[in-house]
């Protein structure tokens, strides 16, 4: 057997079995609101403020997060049905080579983030050393937190996570504490947090002002909502149950309920802040509405609070992307700190400022891969998944030389259109990139490269926890029952015996 065959069967890539889904519908909940404690979606709710008012951006949050949810949820169906991680049913739509390059974009995204709520924990801990010692330098404390956690996730240092994500429960009593504060310090300024709005616009500019706060709490998530099988794989489902929304049950309750409630939470402290202080910097409200110790205590539960959701929400999903894309040869170790190094060259301290623009440029292109997904998944294979196929060097997913250009022009196609669209940008990407790889697979490269699972949709050979199977991947031959064909054409054809 080849080191390429070996490597597609790594065993984080392996379907997951049902004796192994371990997250029930509370669990995934909790997971939710430690995840969704970012303090970056702050800058959401300042920037809403500025031509909004706060119950319009809410509206917009709420709509937006619960929009993202959903897409969640069902790009998440494929890790429930079936086990498969994002990067391994991404041979599907972009080839068994091809899969590296929109993991790779997911990892850097990921990386980006690493960085943004690294420079969050990094001031926090500023101050904590400036009350404590009166020690000023932000940068340096920047570099000691990333080396912490890069150190800590390399090393699988449990302890110090577990702890930390007791942060994310008192982040939210601390913001709401942060709110009734804030909201009587914008009072004494003379602004009413449900009124105030800096430059009020109203017509076509406050519907365009609305859609972009929207976009941006959808694309705040775009990197899960095409990364959420690696997470829903491990999510309890009943077997045999063929009814999606039963069977995706604790994913909607941790993907719509849990997420918007977390997310227009943190938006809302966001919006205060900027009312109040025309500063939606989360450290430099806090520090406007206590001092002393419990502003100390405060800090460094923001510390712990970044931490936390660095490590499974960044570092481990870049690491494993890097790790999976460099091979053998470039260990988990190696991805993460490869995360911690581009989530720093990216300058975070900077991006920050930019936040809102990156965020709907991100989410449109991650949505075309979430339309591309869509397309793939549901319309074209109907939920059937050759999956032994997925990880065989030479099945049916090889393709031309690894590669399927359908998904790779139908990204561009769709990346670029939302690019263009900013304001919508993730609904333009979805669709554009969902409606071209339907046609560009159904008519063009499905018609070259023949799909068991398209050819006979038999229910019994290639759906998952619906008919109650694990599937299992053999190390000594991964499809004992299927058998390549090349026709004189050059193209695989796949035949089940």
């Amino acid at each position: 057997m080849s080191k390429k065959s070996n490597y597609l069967k790594s065993p984080d890539l392996l379907p997951v079995p049902h004796s192994d889904k371990t997250i029930g519908a509370l669990g995934f909940a909790l997971i939710w609101i430690g995840m969704a404690v970012v303090l970056a979606a702050f800058a959401i709710g300042g920037a809403g403020v500025q031509h909004l008012s706060l119950g319009w951006v809410i509206l917009a949050t709420i709509i937006g997060s619960a929009a993202i949810g959903l897409f969640m949820t069902i790009i998440g169906d494929i890790g429930i049905e079936h086990g498969l991680s994002f990067p391994v049913y991404m041979r599907a739509p972009f080839g068994t080579i091809g899969t590296h390059i929109p993991s790779v974009i997911r990892g850097f995204a990921a990386s980006c983030w690493f960085g943004i709520n690294t420079y969050f924990g990094s001031t926090a801990m500023n101050g904590i050393l400036n009350i404590l010692f009166d020690f000023d330098n932000w940068f340096l404390c920047y570099i000691i937190f990333a080396a912490a956690q890069l150190i800590n996730t390399a090393l699988g240092i449990k302890a110090i996570e577990r702890f930390a994500d007791l942060a994310a429960p008192v982040i939210i009593i601390i913001s709401a504490w942060m709110y009734t504060t804030l909201s009587e310090k914008a009072l004494e300024e003379g602004r009413h947090i449900w009124s105030w709005v800096e430059n009020p616009v109203t017509g076509r500019a406050a519907i365009t002002a609305f859609i972009v706060v929207i976009m941006s709490n959808m694309g705040f998530w775009s990197t899960l909502a095409a990364d959420m099988p690696s997470i829903s794989r491990f999510i309890k489902a009943p077997k045999y149950e063929k009814n999606w929304f039963k069977r995706n049950k604790a994913s909607l309750i941790g993907n719509i309920l849990a997420l918007t409630v977390t997310q227009t939470f943190m938006v809302i402290i966001g919006a205060v802040s900027y009312i109040a202080l025309k500063n939606y910097d989360p450290v430099v409200a806090l520090q406007e509405a206590a001092s002393g110790f419990i502003l100390g205590v405060l800090l460094l539960m923001i510390v712990l609070a970044q931490w936390s959701t660095n490590t499974s929400a960044n570092v481990i999903p870049a690491a494993t992307i890097f790790s999976n894309v460099g091979g053998p040869k470039f260990p988990f170790w190696a991805g993460v700190f490869a995360a911690g190094f581009i989530g720093t060259i990216v300058q975070p301290w900077s991006l920050f400022n930019i936040i809102i623009p990156a965020l709907l440029i991100c989410g449109g292109v991650l949505s075309a891969i979430v339309g591309i997904l869509f397309a793939d998944y549901y319309l074209l294979r109907k939920r059937r998944v050759n999956v032994y196929d997925l990880y065989k060097e030479y099945g049916q997913f090889r393709y031309l030389n690894g590669f399927n250009l359908a998904g790779f022009i139908a990204w561009i196609v769709g990346g670029t259109a939302a690019y263009f669209l900013t304001n919508y940008s993730f609904v333009v990407g979805f669709l554009v990139g969902a409606v071209c790889y339907y046609f560009l697979a159904k008519y063009w490269w499905f018609q070259k490269y023949k799909q068991a699972e398209i050819e006979d949709p038999n229910e019994e050979k290639y759906l998952g926890i619906t008919v109650g199977r694990d599937w299992k991947i053999e190390d000594n031959d991964v499809v004992p029952s299927s058998v390549v064909v090349v026709n004189t054409s050059g193209n695989a054809n796949v035949s089940l015996d």
